[in-house]
């Protein structure tokens, strides 16, 4: 290719009524994106291109660096007829290629050979590995930018991740003849200082922009490209970068928070952000008779209901101050201060008013109240749901050693938050509101942890129950919740998965694992279905559950940086005690180092094959089951050597397994490469005497059973 010159400064940008500000990071970045690649595939980026994504509450926009007024001529080449085709008898060329030539517009090359040139374009034979064929190499002129600016504009439009389409009139349109995320009213396209005329959404691109609501001057004409940011922010009073207005509340939130701790989630600063074109960051105060309501509900409070930012002391107990992020900056900023004030004091006494009503009944007379609540129609209410995970808790209590009376009185109070004004107001406290109420009435501190850790973890990342009480009532809320939804046929389909039944799997297994805990999963399902009993929408999916927990299990450790063989190992044997499978795996990486490895791994997957055809199936895990050969059909050499070395090693593997110590049974088995090779370089397994064959079959079941008493090693043959 060719290179072009008149290199520029490029701005798009879209301005628009409020966009959705959940929704505003995304968008922004899906924008500049979709432009910034469909002019790189159009050849129009310099490789010093450098692109920056633009989004503010009411716009979406790019800049892009060193990009080109016209793409470079390019050479390309077409595959036309095949030699015999554009060959008459004679060998001159055919009526049927000149006639293809003058149809492309180039007649003047059909001339008496096939290989001839004129100006940029050239005909040539070539074979294509099959026939030879004629080619024409040509060079084609590059298009302008604004066919490829408005094909770049268009498709970033189409692609955008819109929560939901408004249909409104363009200008001078028809009523709702235009769809988008919000109205547009202005589209800005320069190249350098030059009008880019490009169409988008009913508009024609210009150079004029609108600025700050409240601040700006109105409308606001831009001389270039490279003067967009600048006079945005100057004269339109609105900081364009997503970027730089979230750092901005960042330095601003940390210079008014005085020594306290500034509470600011990500997901609240990106929405604050995207709320504010020029933000201004005001501290606040409230009555600190307010701090006697748990602090959760205070926060939430503060953070759904009204965007402001929470404090806390060096305690990590709130303090009675928060910071609002505002959009405007007026000279006395006390009305705007003392107007959120207000409106806070009234959400904090509404919070303080449910935290005071609750408190008049105890949670254990509200547990009634769940009959009234739908938790699937074909399941029952929540009571009925409560009376089955009491059921699985004491179960789960019994197998990990938990006082079972403390779960059953945790997994009966567990929901009976659901039905208290709090949580009815802010569901996100679920859990939470039910240890504060449990503490208030006496019950024991393992049961109001249990209440409020049953429903952890609730996100990747998130704390595990830390009690036996807690975890024997987390494991049990969700394996009702799979046993439930599997035997109505509710399991999740592709990525739909509306019930969180992947969320309650890998909570499950986190849990499990990574507090290891003795307990089985096969009969902890087994009593998750049996809770159903009398339930006759449920049908026994165990095996289905069982199935779904073990591929869950399969992409947990894959995340924790185990490779898709050494995880088919362990997993594909269907493991029932998960507890054990991280130092399984451990093992088997270790084994992986040894040179004897890939031979052992290769000989186990053989014999697997030969076992499997002769129709012997292998038990995998549990103790090695005793060898029953006939020695006297044993041959002298290898076969009686490969025999008394697994015979001899057996115990000593099963000793080690027992004792958890997963890596000296395998590097034990290591030792025995050499009969193992000596084996099936000199018996041959399937002998003509029917006896000989079953007797050296034996051999090999008791061969690899032993090898793969860890893990079924023949996973990890290449």
């Amino acid at each position: 290719m060719s290179d072009s010159a008149g290199t520029a400064t490029l701005v798009v940008e879209l301005v628009t009524d409020e966009l959705p500000p959940k929704a505003l990071k995304a968008l922004g970045d899906a924008f500049a994106g979709a432009i910034e690649r469909g002019l790189a595939e159009r050849h129009f980026l310099e490789p010093a291109s450098a692109a920056v994504a633009y989004a503010t509450p009411r716009r979406l926009a790019i800049a892009i660096g060193a990009v080109r007024a016209v793409a470079p001529d390019e050479e390309i080449t077409e595959k036309l007829l095949p030699v015999k085709v554009a060959r008459d008898a004679s060998g001159a060329v055919s009526q049927a290629f000149a006639k293809k030539l003058a149809a492309m517009g180039r007649p003047h090359l059909a001339t008496a050979s096939l290989d001839a040139a004129s100006g940029s374009d050239r005909i040539f034979t070539q074979s294509d590995g099959k026939a030879d064929y004629v080619y024409l190499k040509s060079l084609a002129k590059g298009g302008s930018l604004q066919v490829a600016l408005q094909a770049a504009l268009e498709d970033a439009i189409e692609r955008l991740p819109i929560p939901k389409v408004m249909a409104y009139a363009g200008a001078g349109g028809y009523f709702n003849d235009v769809r988008f995320v919000r109205p547009a009213h202005r589209l800005v396209a320069l190249h350098g200082d030059a009008v880019v005329p490009i169409t988008a959404l009913g508009l024609d691109a210009g150079r004029t922009t609108l600025g700050h609501r409240f601040l700006s001057r109105g409308e606001i004409a831009i001389a270039s490209a490279d003067a967009w940011a600048p006079t945005l922010e100057a004269e339109g009073k609105v900081m364009p970068s997503f970027a730089a207005r979230r750092a901005a509340i960042v330095a601003g939130l940390d210079g008014s928070a005085n020594g306290a701790t500034v509470i600011a989630p990500e997901a609240l600063l990106d929405e604050v952000t995207a709320l504010v074109e020029m933000p201004q960051v005001y501290a606040g105060g409230f009555d600190a008779a307010f701090l006697d309501v748990p602090q959760e509900c205070l926060i939430l409070t503060m953070q759904q209901n009204q965007k402001y930012f929470a404090l806390a002391g060096d305690d990590g107990r709130l303090v009675n101050r928060f910071l609002v992020v505002a959009n405007i900056a007026p000279a006395d900023p006390a009305a705007i201060v003392e107007g959120n004030e207000r409106v806070l004091r009234a959400r904090l006494a509404d919070a303080k008013f449910f935290y005071d009503q609750d408190r008049r009944d105890p949670l254990a007379t509200r547990v009634g109240r769940l009959a009234s609540v739908v938790y699937h129609n074909r399941l029952g209410s929540q009571l009925d749901r409560v009376e089955r995970v009491r059921a699985i808790a004491a179960t789960v209590a019994r197998a990990i050693g938990a006082d079972a009376k403390l779960a059953d009185r945790a997994a009966l109070l567990a929901k009976a938050d659901l039905v208290t004004d709090m949580v009815g107001e802010f569901p996100e406290l679920q859990g939470t509101m039910g240890r504060y109420y449990a503490l208030a009435d006496g019950e024991a501190p393992e049961v109001a942890d249990a209440i409020a850790a049953h429903y952890a973890p609730r996100f990747a990342g998130d704390a595990l129950p830390a009690t036996g009480v807690a975890q024997a009532v987390a494991l049990a809320d969700k394996l009702e919740s799979l046993a439930g939804l599997f035997g109505i046929g509710q399991a999740p389909t592709g990525d739909k998965d509306p019930f969180g039944l992947r969320r309650a799997a890998l909570g499950i297994i986190r849990i499990v694992v990574e507090r290891e805990l003795a307990a089985p999963i096969g009969p902890l399902v087994d009593a998750a279905f049996a809770s159903f009993r009398g339930v006759p929408a449920v049908q026994d999916a165990s095996v289905d559950v069982l199935a779904f927990l073990n591929e869950r299990l399969r992409g947990y450790l894959r995340e924790q940086g185990y490779t898709a063989t050494q995880v088919a190992a362990v997993v594909d044997r269907m493991p029932g005690d998960y507890r054990l499978v991280p130092a399984q795996l451990a093992a088997i990486r270790a084994f992986e180092k040894l040179p004897e490895a890939p031979a052992l791994a290769a000989a186990n997957k053989r014999i697997a094959n030969i076992l499997r055809k002769s129709g012997i199936e292998l038990v995998y895990g549990g103790a090695v089951q005793p060898l029953a050969l006939n020695h006297s059909l044993l041959t002298p050499g290898a076969e009686k050597h490969l025999a008394g070395t697994f015979a001899e090693i057996a115990t000593d593997v099963d000793s080690r397994c027992r004792a958890g110590d997963w890596t000296g049974a395998l590097v034990a088995l290591a030792a025995t490469r050499p009969a193992v090779d000596a084996f099936f370089d000199d018996v041959m397994v399937m002998a003509d005497d029917p006896a000989v064959r079953a007797n050296r079959l034996e051999l090999l079941r008791f061969v690899a059973q032993a090898m793969n008493r860890v893990a079924d090693i023949g996973k990890l043959a290449q």
